[in-house]
């Protein structure tokens, strides 16, 4: 099980509720100040410097060393090189990367935006090349992509440790989004890009995230109808619980009243 924290109060207690992986990048930071996920998608910060401070700062020193870190890291930053930005990792004590802080997939490939990020050099191709040097550089490459073509892609060259098939954002609580797609279509599709990327990269550890997959009842899904080894959970093990959990706690103390 991989799941994502913004904060060290959440990274402890996933960590001690036995989680494996903590990952940490710059959308989870955001969601972590009550911005949408997507809003790492915007100029308004150097995804990789945040990701870098707040886990060597809030993370880390959190946590106990039961769980690993992944770093999800900015492979299109055109101000670092990646060799740097990963060897800076190792020298934290992080040993794990991934390609999704943010990740080009974002952005629906056939949009104008898209075709002119890639005009520009802001490729999927720069993110498959960063988890390649980070297995050449020993560190646990951990592989996400959102559709059929760039998993393929991805597998075949890179055949990353671990790969988690991003199926959508997550639905649910005040800045999730539905797209209206059910469970069981959530694991079907799922399951398709399960069975090519075993041919293309059998070693390769399979999880799944995203979409219909919004409490624990969808992850057993997950787990009993497709062929993987296990999921990754963002929002649902981290801004929806507080969410609710805040909003109920906040709202029986403001119900109370003087007696008499």
């Amino acid at each position: 099980m991989i799941a994502s924290a913004g904060s060290g109060l959440v990274a402890k207690l996933l960590e001690k509720e036995g989680i494996d992986c903590i990952n940490t990048f710059s959308g989870a930071r955001l969601r972590a100040n009550g911005m949408g996920t997507m809003s790492m998608m915007w100029p308004i910060l150097d995804s990789n410097e945040q990701t870098l401070r707040y886990t060597r700062e809030d993370i880390q020193p959190a946590m106990s060393g039961d769980a690993f870190v992944c770093a999800c890291l900015n492979a299109n930053d055109p101000l670092k090189d990646m060799r740097m930005v990963l060897q800076q990792c190792k020298d934290m004590g992080v040993m794990s990367v991934s390609n999704i802080g943010p990740s080009l997939s974002y952005v629906d490939k056939d949009s104008q935006i898209r075709a002119v990020l890639e005009t520009s050099g802001v490729t999927m191709q720069n993110e498959i090349d960063m988890l390649m040097l980070a297995r050449e550089m020993d560190m646990v490459s951990i592989g996400l992509a959102f559709d059929e073509e760039e998993s393929y892609d991805m597998c075949a060259q890179a055949k990353p440790d671990i790969f988690c098939f991003h199926a959508g954002t997550t639905k649910g609580g005040l800045t999730g989004y539905d797209s209206g797609e059910t469970i069981e279509q959530t694991a079907a599709r799922t399951e398709v890009v399960y069975q090519r990327v075993r041919e293309l990269s059998p070693e390769t550890i399979l999880v799944a995230h995203g979409a219909a997959m919004e409490n624990p009842a969808d992850a057993a899904y997950m787990l009993k109808h497709t062929s993987g080894h296990g999921f990754w959970t963002g929002s649902s093990t981290e801004r929806l619980p507080i969410e609710r959990a805040v909003t109920q706690v906040a709202r029986e103390f403001r119900q109370l009243n003087f007696e008499g």
